[in-house]
């Protein structure tokens, strides 16, 4: 269970540091990288034709502004690749999700909200746990725990409503 979560730019870490310690909590061996569509694509090509017999099982792309990194990544590799666009300039992030998502035919990336970090490393763990029972068994629990804070919400706004303001 190997996921790589490559970063068009260092600057990108503090969108991703989320997602990366969620696959963590998940028991995900998950291993960063910089590597940029524009600036290093020889590198990136490479990491992504290399990436399954490195090991890897998924790709999480990192980009903001063109955010041609996901579909470098996806065009040189079978591995699912999963796009998280980046909030980097002054188009809100929507520059990224645009060129993100605005894939060819026979070219899929998988694609998260912008700055969805979590998302991104939740579907990763969704995908791994197609073939692993101990994540989907993990992905179960984590559910329920998300639905149980729900309702501890609800009761305490409405204690606090019933209670008087």
């Amino acid at each position: 269970m190997k996921v790589a979560i490559v970063m068009g730019s260092d600057s990108d870490f503090p969108v991703v540091q989320n997602g990366y310690k969620l696959l963590k909590d998940f028991g995900v061996d998950v291993h960063v990288k910089v590597l940029s569509a524009h600036r290093t694509p020889d590198e990136a090509i490479n990491f992504a034709k290399n990436a399954e017999a490195d090991g890897y099982d998924v790709i999480i792309g990192a980009a903001g502004k063109a955010a041609h990194l996901p579909g470098i990544l996806a065009g040189c590799t079978v591995l699912p690749v999963i796009g998280l666009p980046i909030k980097s300039s002054e188009l809100d992030g929507m520059d990224a999700l645009l060129s993100i998502v605005q894939m060819p035919p026979g070219v899929p990336v998988a694609t998260v909200a912008i700055n969805g970090a979590e998302n991104a490393a939740l579907l990763a763990v969704q995908i791994l746990a197609v073939k692993h029972e101990v994540l989907r068994n993990r992905l179960k629990e984590y559910k329920k725990l998300m639905t149980e804070k729900v309702f501890e919400k609800n009761k305490k706004l409405n204690d606090k409503l019933n209670g008087g303001l």
